[in-house]
């Protein structure tokens, strides 16, 4: 699996707090099969969830000579899970947030149980500047929860999705479960992440998740969403 949503990155957001928080994580998701990782800390503009793309990239880099003292061999990349906001071109642009492994993918974020009035006009903006965007866990929204018509909407204007492994499992609600389960019956699903915050997800835990998504796709179906089409990412 590659894993291209974590919140690995000690002291930057809500996810690791150190450098061993950060490893415990890593040899968590590497029980699980990962080999790569992009790291995704949370920018959100006006709060404390704001580290610049230059300190998050000497944390990588720092975490990479833990990795190696620790003989970890996955792979670590640098990307931001980005809340919406009109100024994402410019910030990326000033070297404020970073795009997923230095591509023209970024990941988005859109509030849980809010309206955002104009997202769907900031998104299709992003897109046609030549960014493609991932929208994160689409199933945890409640607009989308509420009205399924929206993920169809995106997917029209070229949006992608990415799932969180657990929501398969119940983690964020029946909500997120039955949104989830809907877009893997209809094809809708990009890519899965674990957007992990802390450590504590198991090797057990990922093998149900991925026998309950063995319902939706066969085997090869299922490795495209969970590397084929991420290492598309990183591949630039």
């Amino acid at each position: 699996m590659i894993d291209i949503h974590s919140h690995i990155l000690p002291g930057v957001d809500d996810g690791a707090k150190t450098f061993t928080d950060s490893v415990d994580m890593i040899r968590d998701l590497m029980s699980m099969g990962v080999t790569d990782i992009i790291a995704t800390p949370h920018y959100i503009s006006e709060t404390r969830f704001i580290s610049p793309r230059r300190k998050n990239r000497i944390l990588i880099e720092e975490l990479k000579r833990f990795l190696v003292d620790e003989k970890i061999p996955v792979n670590l990349y640098l990307g931001n899970e980005i809340y919406i906001d009109a100024n994402i071109d410019y910030l990326i642009k000033r070297g404020e947030i970073a795009t997923m492994a230095g591509s023209k993918y970024l990941l988005v974020e859109l509030p849980l149980n809010e309206v955002f009035s104009n997202y769907q006009d900031i998104l299709m903006e992003l897109m046609n500047d030549g960014y493609k965007v991932i929208l994160a866990h689409p199933e945890r929204y409640s607009i989308v929860q509420n009205d399924y018509d929206i993920v169809e909407e995106l997917d029209k204007i070229g949006v992608l999705f990415q799932c969180n492994l657990w929501s398969i499992l119940g983690k964020y609600g029946t909500g997120a479960k039955k949104t989830i389960k809907k877009m893997a019956k209809n094809g809708m699903i990009f890519a899965l992440g674990s957007d992990i915050h802390y450590a504590g997800n198991s090797e057990k835990q990922y093998k149900l998740a991925y026998k309950k998504l063995l319902k939706y796709y066969d085997k090869n179906e299922l490795n495209k969403i969970l590397v084929n089409n991420p290492r598309k990412i990183i591949a630039g």
